[in-house]
């Protein structure tokens, strides 16, 4: 598809979190089918890079961190000064800096994982809905993770957090009925850095226990995101899509 072609689509995303990672392999998603793109991200170097990857035309980058609202509130007025329209929002951005157990997590990096996690995806979904999509519909897709409809040992806040956002969605999806659709996608683990404690240096070991064979990859997220984010999702909203590899077929054995 050409620049050309891609531009005569019209449509706009917002995807936080996206200058690596699963995030980026939404945004390229998009942005190959004809999507212009605001990717968000921390460190402003990385974001610089991602961009002129996705191609200068199709994507700008807007560096902050996901939980300031002064951050949420300057990548939509980016979007909206920049492309007129954000059609599509994808809460993407997380994180997950505690490992162990739960009854010992520190409750200040508990509360770090949920304003990050869960508060600024409400937030983004807050200013897209005021500034764009109330009045001219749309469509919303939350990264959560298996971590939140499963017991997850060793990262349990994370997985609460997650947890959270499948409930987020919910009821963003019975609130913004019927002109947005807001659905939820629950990876198991996608071969990223962020990722790469889980299976780092014994991914034959950790790809062991999926019946597809393999550990996913950004690409496999940003395929079910960019179904999700499309008209032929027209009929799908307030649900998670658990896309894992067949690991649930495991459950229980």
């Amino acid at each position: 598809m050409t620049t050309e072609e891609r531009e005569q689509t019209g449509r706009v995303a917002l995807v936080t979190g996206a200058s690596r990672g699963i995030g980026y392999g939404i945004a390229e998603a998009l942005v190959a089918r004809g999507d212009r793109v605001v990717i968000t991200g921390r460190n402003e170097d990385a974001l610089k890079e991602a961009v002129e990857k996705l191609g200068a035309g199709q994507a700008i980058g807007v560096p902050g961190k996901a939980h300031d609202e002064a951050h949420q509130a300057r990548a939509v007025e980016r979007a909206m000064e920049s492309f007129g329209r954000i059609d599509y929002l994808v809460n993407n951005a997380g994180t997950n800096p505690v490992f162990g157990p739960i009854a010992e997590v520190d409750l200040a990096v508990a509360r770090k994982v949920f304003e990050t996690n869960v508060v600024s995806a409400l937030g983004f979904a807050q200013r897209t809905w005021k500034a764009w999509q109330k009045d001219n519909g749309g469509a919303i897709v939350n990264i959560a993770s298996i971590a939140g409809v499963t017991a997850s040992p060793f990262v349990g806040v994370y997985g609460v957090s997650k947890a959270a956002m499948v409930n987020l969605t919910l009821q963003l999806a019975h609130e913004f009925a019927p002109v947005v659709r807001v659905n939820a996608i629950a990876p198991a683990v996608v071969k990223t850095k962020f990722a790469a404690a889980l299976y780092e240096g014994r991914e034959a070991e950790a790809a062991a226990s999926y019946p597809l064979g393999r550990l996913g990859v950004p690409e496999d997220i940003g395929g079910a995101a960019a179904f999700l984010l499309s008209d032929a999702a027209g009929w799908i909203t307030g649900q998670t899509l658990v896309v894992d590899g067949g690991l649930f077929l495991n459950a229980g054995v």
